[in-house]
């Protein structure tokens, strides 16, 4: 059963990805998936529980591209793991586009659905809370404050950047090096 949830949440990605949350249709997810609306709803109970699913499904593989390493690599220090968090959600890989565009389409819905912008500024604070941890590694004197604020604007600036990138307004190299700049600006600032 396992493996037709994550068809489900790796379909629900591909469907919110390529035509948005307004466009997602519990039939075309079926197709998309390989299994029968019967089993989305039997999983989700209905298209909330689908987007809450979809939205921890994307957030839990984001987490494993951004922080898997082959063994053979040396391990990273504090600075090489928050660059490697943060620039690794600027990659041109189908997954990293496909939950890019997703978690962007997730938020432009939120505007307007209290109870997705509920779940979507929880995932947001874990994500920020995530990345003041590996700001704190690197500059363990800055107040819990300044370690916040950092990881929301380095956090926000890897939305903003991505959604340039995919949206084909600024190529990615440049996105990349803007960020690794900002990871710069925001760690000399703290001293």
């Amino acid at each position: 059963m396992a493996d037709r949830r994550t068809s489900i949440m790796e379909g629900a990605a591909r469907v919110i990805a390529r035509r948005g949350v307004r466009g997602l249709r519990v039939e075309e997810l079926a197709a998309e998936a390989g299994v029968s609306t019967a089993l989305i709803y039997y999983h989700f109970k209905d298209r909330a529980g689908i987007l809450r699913a979809t939205l921890e499904f994307i957030n839990d593989r984001a987490g494993r591209y951004t922080t898997e390493r082959s063994p053979d690599l040396p391990p990273l220090d504090a600075r090489g793991e928050l660059e490697q968090t943060l620039l690794l959600e600027l990659q041109d890989a189908p997954d990293v586009r496909e939950n890019s565009t997703a978690w962007g389409e997730l938020r432009a819905c939120a505007v307007f659905d209290p109870d997705l912008r509920d779940d979507l500024a929880r995932a947001t604070r874990v994500w920020v809370r995530e990345v003041a941890e590996l700001v704190g590694q690197v500059r363990p004197m800055a107040s819990e404050a300044a370690l916040s604020g950092a990881a929301e604007r380095l956090t926000a600036l890897v939305e903003g950047l991505s959604s340039r990138w995919l949206s084909g307004s600024l190529p990615l190299p440049h996105a990349r090096d803007l960020m690794a700049s900002a990871i710069t600006g925001e760690l000399d600032r703290l001293g």
